[in-house]
């Protein structure tokens, strides 16, 4: 009996969180004027796709598409080298002060990121880097939450396999480049994913170190797109599908994976 109000409960939670979702959807299938009737419609009467078209034509799609990709595709890969490779050596190597450096990064969570926008300005303004991709890309390539992850994967990770590799002759970069690194991959791919992910709704910091339209990524382009067309909601829900789209697509196609790597790094905690 509890089990099946459990899955009630969760179907409910699904639920909530999916409706705002297909509204969505729903609205950018409408006509400007279906939206002023009341009772307000939840379904589109007459459905009609040219409310995408206008939004491909005003976001631009195309350009906003790669400036995003590209800043999450760069990340993505900065995040799990930097993130596996700190996570390896807070799990596994013995150094002095180990305890205390990973103390450091832990207390990192607490200072809000606001905080840090303005001395990141102007470090990359020093640099000349502005409105550029390395200055958009470059402080978003290490992870605290990356880092934790990483780290508590490799805790759980079997000591066995690692003494066999070193009985072979394997040395450390070896042991965690082609033993360590692979039998972690669903944590890498969690990692990744939410690397990815994370960096396709970033707004503030590409609002900061960006001044022209030929930088703008998702979030910012959206948002320039409902300043435009402030009362015209079903443009706005057709490019917020357009934004949203591509993330969906790699969520489906990664959720396994970010499953089991969440799964492990769980069973893993509450030991």
């Amino acid at each position: 009996m509890r089990k099946h109000w459990t899955t009630v409960a969760l179907a409910l939670l699904a639920a909530a969180m999916l409706v705002p979702f297909f509204y969505m959807i729903s609205v950018s299938l409408m006509g400007e004027t279906e939206l002023l009737r009341w009772p307000p419609a939840l379904l589109p009467h007459s459905p009609t796709l040219a409310n995408y078209g206008a939004a491909l034509d005003a976001l631009p799609y195309g350009r906003v598409l790669m400036n995003t990709a590209l800043l999450g595709g760069c990340v993505m890969v900065g995040q799990v080298l930097t993130s596996a490779a700190a996570g390896y050596a807070f799990a596994r190597m013995r150094f002095a002060g180990r305890e205390g450096a990973f103390a450091i990064v832990l207390a990192t969570f607490t200072i809000p990121a606001i905080l840090l926008a303005i001395p990141r300005f102007l470090l990359i303004d020093a640099l000349g880097w502005v409105d550029s991709y390395p200055g958009l890309i470059s402080t978003e390539l290490v992870s605290v939450a990356g880092i934790v992850l990483m780290r508590h994967t490799f805790q759980v990770l079997p000591l066995g396999v690692e003494e066999a590799a070193r009985l072979d002759g394997a040395g450390e970069w070896t042991l965690f480049w082609r033993v360590m690194f692979p039998l972690a991959r669903p944590a890498v791919i969690t990692l990744a994913l939410l690397a990815f992910l994370d960096q396709w709704r970033s707004f503030l910091w590409p609002l900061v170190i960006t001044r022209t339209a030929r930088m703008e990524v998702a979030e910012l382009a959206l948002a320039r797109f409902h300043t435009t067309y402030v009362s015209n909601w079903p443009y706005q829900m057709a490019a917020a599908a357009l934004i949203t789209l591509p993330v969906l697509v790699v969520g489906l196609l990664a959720q396994r994976y970010v499953v089991q790597g969440l799964r492990i790094t769980g069973a893993e905690l509450r030991s």
